[in-house]
């Protein structure tokens, strides 16, 4: 399974998390771009040869770099606003080059909640951000993911499937956050079984729909036996990534994590 480095983002570099996360029998990871963890201006050409070399001599790889979504806006009415979320997804995309990471994550963008500007106009700005975007993730030869995020104008799966669809470009794709969607009240197994053709990546967590959170398995409202049978029948354990986040202890809680999925009836592997 795909380990998500959130759990370290204030207390190591991603080059840190993964060192440690593979010393513990981990190989496949998906980083978040945020700084101190990671920030491509802020990561030298020797760091990024650090990386890479540590993933390579351990038989280990970044399925995924996470662009985030709080500090950039794809469908911001301000051009410069838009062209300032491009560029720091093309930095991502030229990190995601050097590390040899298939995919970057990104969110189609906010819409502002009070006056909002209307819909059609916030999805015209968002394809004329992925006018751009898309050319340049395929020039290096990488796929973009959007994600499902309760504060996202486009936060089910069935908006961003319909992107998907009207975009018709394999570069284009979705990562599934069962813990998002169940917030918002989507049922993630319906989800994942109306849209997996649509889905690239799935993020695992639990939550409660009363607050947001990205918790222990078992300890919110995901139904994970149904999901797990879900998954088998759609895009497959490979495409699965760990994303509980717990600052304290979280090797032990994602070792933890597997042994509660396994319960469950998931088909870990080796």
């Amino acid at each position: 399974m795909i380990i998500n480095t959130f759990s370290y983002l204030w207390s190591a570099t991603a080059i840190d998390a993964v060192s440690e996360l593979v010393q513990n029998g981990y190989s496949t990871f998906e980083v978040p771009i945020s700084s101190p963890h990671c920030w491509p201006e802020e990561i030298s050409s020797s760091e990024r040869s650090v990386m890479l070399a540590t993933l390579n001599e351990n038989g280990a790889k970044i399925r995924s770099l996470n662009a985030g979504g709080y500090d950039i806006n794809l469908a911001s009415p301000g051009a410069s606003m838009r062209r300032k979320s491009i560029e720091h997804i093309a930095s991502v995309i030229d990190l995601a080059v050097a590390w040899d990471v298939p995919e970057v994550v990104i969110s189609p963008g906010t819409r502002r909640p009070m006056i909002s500007p209307p819909l059609e106009n916030v999805y015209g700005w968002m394809h004329e951000s992925l006018g751009e975007l898309i050319p340049l993730a395929k020039r290096a030869g990488k796929r973009l993911l959007f994600e499902n995020t309760p504060y996202c104008f486009a936060p089910t799966i069935g908006e961003l499937a319909d992107i998907v669809d009207a975009v018709n470009d394999d570069a284009l794709k979705i990562v599934y956050d069962v813990a998002n969607a169940a917030y918002i009240g989507d049922d993630p197994v319906s989800g994942l079984s109306s849209h997996h053709e649509s889905v690239a990546l799935m993020h695992i967590s639990d939550t409660s729909t009363e607050t947001w959170g990205h918790d222990p398995i078992g300890t919110g409202v995901i139904d994970w036996e149904e999901l797990g049978k879900a998954l088998n029948e759609t895009i497959g354990i490979d495409n699965v990534v760990l994303e509980i986040i717990r600052e304290e202890k979280p090797l032990e809680e994602f070792a933890k994590a597997m042994r509660d999925l396994s319960e469950e009836g998931w088909n870990l592997g080796e």
